[in-house]
């Protein structure tokens, strides 16, 4: 059942860990090489590859023995560090901006669909309705495709100042739900009793 209270809080998640706005810099300097990137085409399949993940992705985890709580507490230290990344920035993980292929990667993968964001997917999982989190999804891709598609404007009209105060407002967003989603998960696995198999 949708519950806009939800709705909201996946969609801000989900918007500041995809930070599509943080990544302009790097679409403005692929297309400046002569890069052309297709923003329906990106759009699509960044929606397939997380629409997959969110469905499958509890799947896969069994296959592997982690339970979803685990993995959400797992996902809480990589979202915290993203934000700690966005607000202070430094630079923890790799930096994609070397990828120079065209729209499916590095754009669709890994700016938009990467490893963070299919983390922050699964762990939502653990707190959040899936029809809630399946349309928090569907609202980013349709803000990335609109972003794809003004990427010069856009840049323009933020400047390196704005996009950067963006960039630390949902940075902090991100520390605070890596907490929230620590403190939720993380009691129910310290008191689970240990089994094997």
């Amino acid at each position: 059942m949708v519950n806009f209270k939800e709705l909201v809080s996946v969609t801000l998640v989900l918007f500041s860990v995809i930070d599509i706005l943080g990544s302009i810099p790097i679409i403005i300097d692929l297309q400046k090489k002569g890069i052309k990137i297709e923003a329906l085409k990106a759009a699509l399949a960044s929606l397939a590859l997380m629409s997959v993940f969110l469905f499958a992705g509890e799947a896969l985890l069994h296959l592997f023995g982690v339970d979803i709580e685990s993995f959400a507490v797992a996902g809480a230290i990589i979202i915290f560090l993203m934000g700690m990344e966005m607000v202070l920035g430094i630079h923890i993980f790799q930096d994609h901006s070397e990828y120079r292929s065209g729209t499916i990667v590095p754009v669709a993968f890994p700016l938009i669909a990467g490893a963070g964001t299919m983390t922050t997917i699964i762990s939502l999982r653990a707190d959040y309705d899936v029809v809630n989190i399946q349309l928090g999804i569907v609202l980013n891709i349709l803000f990335v495709f609109l972003v794809l598609r003004s990427s010069r404007y856009i840049s323009r009209k933020l400047g390196e100042g704005g996009a950067n105060v963006l960039r630390k407002v949902f940075g902090i967003i991100l520390l605070a739900i890596a907490v929230k989603l620590f403190r939720e998960n993380f009691h129910l696995i310290v008191e689970r009793p240990i089994t094997n198999g």
